[in-house]
């Protein structure tokens, strides 16, 4: 039997529908049907120019903005050749673990729900709600932030954001605790993912899976100790890996890095420096709104940043940073006009989920969900 699988199944995480060929309840085939929420991102890109792209890197992976503005700002500040300010830096690597906890607390909310473990998910978002209020204060914004800017952010974080973010991470270490209890030995969450959705370390780098995925199949790769990036090369974590490469690694693997993002926080909040948050640099960072008011070289300076873009010289780049789901990296290409010839992103989700149909062949059709939970897809990063 050929069954559809969606495009509307409401555990598929996004727009995705799967064609599935079955032997009784066997799966024999998974073919992955993407391109629903294709809304030309690269193109788009190509069109915006470099600074007015920034709110478009929010609708990837939309439970990580923090860290897809922040990868592409990497990447247009490595073909500038400029670097943010120390400031600057240990505040992206704060946001970036939050979105991290915060995209990793969705996962196991709606994974958990889509095997059947209601309480679960409604313990998540009660963590969730508290980083938004974070992002809120920080912002304005609580979901598509737009936040961090080519050569550092739009604003500085307010005064209270350190004991606020202190606040939240000193009860999560006790929430974690919480999720294990309800779940890690529970033998129905057992029954349902260990042995369930196996895919080798050989085989999992040879598909170019990334992130948690890959280190569920005993791959220990981790860009933020390997390829270090900000102030990652500054603070002590470990990089957990599983052993079998299944449903329930994956699961244990993204538990272990929510405490080691609490671990990293904790480092990066003792260390911060002051200083500004932005480069001084009037032909990439709009100047402050007060100088607008009285200087009239930064209301030129103003107002040609906004009419012709920042320019960018002739070049190629890729920066990747370790997003939540893997590796998010931007392929850029300038020609010293404020528009990039071209733009690549190369997405974790969409190749992730390259895996699945190996994942899924030989599984029940009732593994399939818990397959497709144990990648964590956003098809909004996968169709781009």
């Amino acid at each position: 039997m050929v069954l559809n699988m969606g495009p509307q199944h409401p555990s598929t995480h996004g727009v995705l529908r799967l064609v599935l060929e079955l032997d009784g309840e066997t799966v024999v085939q998974c073919v992955p049907d993407v391109g629903y929420l294709h809304r030309g991102m690269e193109k788009l890109a190509e069109e915006k120019g470099y600074h007015r792209f920034i709110p478009y890197t929010d609708r990837l992976d939309y439970l990580s903005p923090m860290g897809n503005n922040t990868a592409y700002c990497m990447a247009v500040e490595k073909l500038l050749d400029v670097d943010c300010t120390p400031r600057a830096q240990y505040l992206r690597v704060i946001l970036c673990e939050l979105a991290r906890i915060s995209s990793h607390l969705l996962w196991l909310g709606s994974a958990a729900l889509d095997i059947g473990a209601m309480t679960v998910f409604l313990y998540m978002f009660r963590e969730r709600e508290k980083i938004y209020d974070i992002f809120e204060e920080v912002c304005g914004a609580r979901f598509t932030v737009s936040y961090m800017r080519i050569g550092g952010m739009s604003v500085d974080v307010p005064e209270f954001f350190v004991p606020m973010v202190n606040h939240f991470i000193d009860e999560f270490g006790r929430r974690v605790d919480e999720y294990e209890t309800l779940l890690t030995n529970n033998p129905i969450w057992r029954r349902r993912t260990e042995g369930v959705g196996v895919i080798t370390p050989e085989r999992a780098i040879s598909y170019g899976v990334s992130g948690p995925s890959l280190r569920g199949s005993n791959v220990d790769l981790d860009l933020r100790r390997d390829d270090p990036y900000l102030v990652y090369d500054r603070v002590e974590f470990d990089v957990p890996v599983g052993k079998h490469g299944d449903v329930f690694d994956r699961y244990a693997v993204r538990m272990e890095e929510m405490r080691q993002s609490r671990r990293i926080i904790q480092q990066c909040l003792r260390d911060l420096p002051g200083g500004p948050v932005k480069i001084d640099n009037h032909k990439v960072i709009l100047p402050a709104r007060e100088k607008i008011k009285t200087s009239m070289e930064a209301l030129i300076h103003h107002f040609l940043l906004i009419s012709e873009g920042i320019k960018v010289p002739e070049g190629e780049v890729y920066s990747a940073i370790e997003a939540p789901k893997g590796e998010l990296g931007f392929y850029v290409v300038g020609d010293g006009t404020g528009h990039p010839v071209r733009m690549r992103i190369r997405s974790p989700s969409f190749v992730n989920l390259s895996a699945l149909p190996e994942m899924c062949q030989g599984a029940m059709i009732a593994d399939v969900v818990a397959v497709i939970g144990s990648i964590d897809l956003v098809l909004g990063d996968c169709d781009r």
